[in-house]
This record gives C-alpha cells, structure tokens and sequence, in this order.
C-alpha cells in the first residue's frame, strides 16, 4: 500500500469525523485506525479503494445473498428506476412480490413490507400487543432483534450484570433506557426448557409475544432444539401469547426459512436482509386473523401502521429477483457447499491443533475460540481475552489473506461463492489458527 493511498482513506476518514460522529453511520464498519472504504464490488469480491479486492464471506451482514451486483438484480431494477422510485400509489410490484413471499411457507398468510429488519421486528411486537392487549414481550438472553428499546434489551449481558440463571436480569443496552421498558422485557435461558417456562408463568397474564430467533447469532448461532421450539409454542396456546420469529437472518436456511425444520410454526415471522435483493427491507407476515390488526378498512385500526418508503418498487423488484434466483435448488446447493467448507475448516483445526470449534446452520457458521461447541449465550460468552484473540485473527485474514468476515468470527455465504473461495477461507483460517495459537494455549 503506498503512502498516497494510505493518505486517501484517512483523508475521507478526517472529512467523515467533521460531520459523522466518530465518522461513521454505523459502527460494524468502523476499523481502528479507520474504516476501509469500498470502491466497488462484483460477484464474491469487494475492492477497496487502494485497489486491494477480498472475498466476502460478511455480504452485508448475510443481507446479499447473490452477493454484489447480481446482473438480473441489477437489469431489473434498471428498468425499473426509468418508471420512478417511489409514489404515494401503490405498485404492482408490491403485490406480486408479496404472492411470492407468502407462497413460500406456511403460515405466511398475510405480509406488510417495511425498510429494515429492526421496523419489521418493532412493527411485529406492536401487533402482538395489539392482537392480545398484552404489554410485555419475552426474549432470550443475548439474542439480538435490532437496536429497539424493548427489543435490544440484555443484548449484550454480561457475568457483571446478567444475574441468576434462573432469574435473568433485563439489562439496558443503551444508556437511558427507561426502567419501564426494562420492566416490560422477561429475559429467559436460550434452549433451556425447564427454566424458561418457570421464567415465563411468572408473567403469563402480561406476555404479548415470546420472540426467538431460531438461529440466534449473536447467543453464538446455536440452532434452537425442537424440542425447546415446541415447548414454547405449547405454552403459548396454553396462556393466549403468540410465538414470533425473527427470521431476519435465518430466513435463508431453508426454502421457508428455519422454521421449516420445525413441527409447530409461529404466529408471525420477521423478515429482512436478503428478502431486499440488496435494498433496505423488512417485512413481518404470519397468521390472518393477527395481521388483521393493520387493516386500514376498520372504523378503529387496532395498529395504524405506513411507512414513507415501505413496498417501493425498487426494493420489491429488486427482492423478488433475488428470491425467485434464491430457489430450493439455489438453496440446496449453497447449503452444500457450506458444509464443505465447515468440514474443512473442521479439518483446519484439527491440523493446527487448537482448541477451536464451530456452530451455525444452512449458508451461515460461527468460530468459536472454545474447544467444544457453546450451547447457551453463557458459554458463548467471550472474556476479554478471547475477544483480543479473536480480533487478531480477523484483522489477519483481512490484512493478509484478503479475507472479509462478520466480526463475531462469523461467514454468511453467497452463491456467488464456488470452491475456490471455499479453499482459500480454510486455507487462510488454517494459517490464521497457527498464529494465534500461542495466545490460545494461555487461556
């Protein structure tokens, strides 16, 4: 890297810092000494603007699942954007796209688009409240909905503050967040049957909504066991709360999402990431009689609900795109070649001898610095130390082997990935594993 092009990023950086705090517009982007700035992207690479292109195993935080500029995406959206972006009509487009979505899994029986998978999970936990007249949601310790008052709660607990096992404590994650929402949030154990349903009969007259992501990422991306899922589904029916997904993530595991490998379904799903196609979108949709809180044809809506830009026609075209590309035999083949890659990675570690393991599910996995894969957020949970170690592991595949993944440790895959890509991850993990073995061994 020379030294004039080194000067360029810092200058754009020194411009950002006059008119963005801490010059930046969301914080997963930042990098000490300062962010990386993306001159363009095509297929699995992104190039920076010194001119250095990586693979990207991150996609946008799992939002690209045909990775960049997908050439029908963008033909589609070409074509669209000559008639206009956005009107105070409705669009065709909104119409076609929603057959789509609610073709796709059961239960999908009516969907509202929104902008983002944070307004989709809000809007969800709205009209649950609205539907049930209850005012409290339950969630999981550590899980991860979108930076929502209610949502966000005990996001990021820790051994200081996360209190009994038994009894978690609702824990703010934003400084002045109000005791009331705390109050409003019952936090319970992620897989754990036994405790949850105790946690949960202790408020089973407020709780609007229990809401799971089946394969929570930030717990540690562990897949929620059926049978937990179904105990939460029965106590449910049992108490007249819903079950609601947040399959904002997860929803590009199977055909009809992570709650395909389930018996039960739930209520309602959120959904966001690669529903846009590359676009800002959310969207929630489950049952009728629930989304029927919406209806704007009721003397008295139990939840008005608009959005200036929700359903635009570029978001929609260029979501159903990707999505009719995103079919079950797209999905299939992806999810495959996932599992090559995690048996290599496997068969990384084992070479490098280090107490390393993995955890995830279809197009998407998690590293662990642990020698046995965590089963709850508690053993997930990674000290300082780990967290050091980790940082260097990802700062090296970035720096040396051009190799882009999520933060946690975590890749989401594309299709525009094939083998070759797959090899130099394992490759680039396997020499990244053997540099940062000397600190694994002192923990």
């Amino acid at each position: 890297m020379t030294t004039e092009k080194l000067n360029k990023s810092e200058e754009i950086y020194n411009k950002a810092l006059d008119v963005m705090p801490g010059g930046v517009s969301r914080n997963t982007v930042y990098h000490a000494p300062h962010p990386h700035y993306a001159a363009g992207a095509k297929g699995a690479y992104v190039t920076d603007i010194d001119g250095i292109a990586r693979i990207d195993f991150a996609n946008n935080m799992a939002a690209l699942i045909h990775g960049h500029a997908n050439p029908a995406i963008v033909d589609a959206v070409t074509e669209q954007l000559q008639k206009g972006t956005a009107y105070t009509l409705a669009t065709e487009a909104e119409v076609r796209y929603a057959k789509l979505l609610t073709d796709r899994a059961p239960g999908f029986d009516k969907i509202r688009f929104v902008n983002s998978g944070t307004e989709a999970v809000m809007a969800m936990i709205k009209a649950s409240r609205a539907f049930t007249g209850r005012p409290k949601i339950a969630k999981a310790e550590g899980a991860y909905h979108g930076p929502y008052d209610f949502a966000e709660v005990s996001q990021t607990a820790n051994p200081s503050n996360w209190g009994d096992i038994d009894n978690p404590n609702s824990v703010p994650h934003a400084y002045g967040t109000p005791k009331g929402v705390l109050n409003d949030v019952v936090i319970f154990p992620y897989n754990d049957i036994q405790r949850t349903l105790a946690i949960l009969d202790k408020n089973a007259d407020e709780i609007a909504c229990v809401i799971i992501d089946p394969v929570p990422h930030r717990v540690g991306l562990l897949r929620g066991t059926s049978e937990f899922v179904e105990a939460l589904y029965n106590w449910t029916r049992k108490n007249g709360a819903l079950l609601v997904f947040d399959e904002v993530v997860t929803f590009r595991t199977n055909y009809s999402g992570a709650q395909h490998d389930y018996k039960v379904k739930p209520d309602l799903t959120s959904l966001g990431k690669i529903i846009g196609g590359g676009f800002p979108v959310g969207a929630f949709t489950g049952r009728a009689d629930v989304m029927q809180v919406l209806d704007p044809r009721q003397a008295k809506m139990p939840l008005p609900h608009s959005g200036t830009f929700s359903a635009n026609p570029i978001t929609m075209t260029a979501g159903r795109v990707a999505m009719e590309l995103f079919d079950e035999t797209a999905v299939l083949k992806l999810n495959a070649l996932t599992k090559v890659a995690i048996k290599q990675i496997e068969e990384a570690i084992k070479l490098a001898d280090v107490p390393i393991s993995l955890t995830g599910a279809g197009s998407m996995f998690r590293i662990h610095l642990k020698k046995t894969p965590p089963t709850t957020y508690r053993e997930a949970y990674q000290t300082k130390e780990e967290a050091a170690i980790l940082t260097t592991l990802l700062d090296y595949l970035f720096y040396e082997e051009q190799i882009m993944m999520i933060n946690t440790c975590a890749c989401m895959f594309s299709t525009a990935l094939m083998q070759k890509e797959v090899d130099r991850l394992s490759q680039g993990l396997y020499n990244g594993f053997k540099l940062i073995k000397p600190e694994l061994i002192k923990l």
